[in-house]
């Protein structure tokens, strides 16, 4: 049942793998020891990474396994217009219809597991721990996680079922070998975040952590207006890696804002007060989520020497 789920899930562009709902637990201790060396800073930890279940879902009795899954998500690319000036940014993998895509992959689980009386609920894991772990994906030196075909530019979702695991591969989170030669993302990096001390990212200085804040957070004042290149997140490290030379290029086109709107965006004007077209527009985009962040980001990056 373990290879037909996977093979069915192949067959529809996506990769995945299944582990014993057992492991759950090895997710929990290898974080929680993350924490105990004190490799998190603490704000950091308890914003991020304290939000995770690693029980048995009370709404799946009889749960026996996860089923972690891959599947492609290209950043998506925007236009502004400012003062005349029309200018493009990206939003990178992950941030945008991420519940339409993991309800999706959802229901083409379903698709093969109903029929057999499995089910399969939503699991709130640390995924790329558990990717790497299982053998779906490989860690990079950045700290990101990259499947096979797809590069960085994929997005990850974990499911539990009642469905059995017998076979379950699990390991060690590997990297990548070509890591071991290559500083390419670490010199990329424009706030030092990976550094040469340690393999775990110094996520507190990550540019990702830093930008995923209201506009009423200030950035930090050592972080240089030059290190802003994306709507939210950072793709310095993600672009400039040779493991995704065969995917960097590859880039959807998202919406164009006309300078009325991009004025409106960096008002901070309340969603309500905003214009239906405009509304329509951050909705079809999925940048309504991410409204809080547009106004402080879109800022940082007029005031970019990168700017244009």
């Amino acid at each position: 049942m373990e290879r037909k789920l996977i093979r069915h899930l192949e067959a529809r562009g996506y990769q995945a793998r299944l582990v014993s709902l057992h492991r759950l637990h090895g997710l929990r201790e290898a974080l929680e020891s993350n924490h105990r060396q004190g490799l998190f800073e603490e704000s950091f930890y308890q914003e991020r990474l304290t939000g995770f279940d690693f029980e048995p879902p009370s709404d799946l009795p009889g749960a026996q396994s996860l089923i972690i899954v891959a599947f492609a998500d290209p950043p998506v690319r925007f236009s502004f217009t400012r003062r005349g000036e029309q200018f493009q940014r990206i939003v990178p993998p992950t941030y945008l219809h991420w519940e339409q895509k993991d309800q999706q992959v959802q229901r083409v689980l379903e698709e093969l597991l109903e029929p057999a009386g499995y089910q399969a609920a939503p699991a709130v894991v640390p995924k790329k721990l558990l990717a790497t772990c299982s053998g779906l994906a490989t860690y990079g030196r950045n700290n990101i996680t990259y499947a096979r075909g797809l590069g960085s530019f994929h997005r990850l979702a974990a499911f539990c079922s009642d469905m059995p695991c017998e076979r379950g591969h699990w390991q060690e989170p590997q990297v990548l070998d070509q890591c071991a030669n290559c500083q390419a993302c670490r010199r990329a990096c424009p706030t030092g975040a990976i550094g040469e001390d340690r393999f775990l990212l110094h996520a507190e200085r990550c540019l990702t952590f830093l930008n995923e804040k209201p506009a009423t957070v200030p950035f930090p004042d050592w972080l240089s207006s030059s290190s802003h290149t994306c709507l939210v997140g950072c793709m310095r490290c993600q672009a400039i890696c040779p493991e995704n030379r065969d995917v960097r290029n590859w880039i959807e086109e998202g919406e164009e804002f006309s300078e009325r709107e991009t004025d409106l965006l960096l008002s901070e004007s309340p969603i309500d007060e905003l214009p239906a077209s405009l509304r329509q527009k951050l909705e079809r985009s999925d940048l309504m989520e991410l409204l809080e962040f547009l106004p402080r980001n879109l800022s940082a990056l007029l005031a970019s020497p990168q700017h244009g």
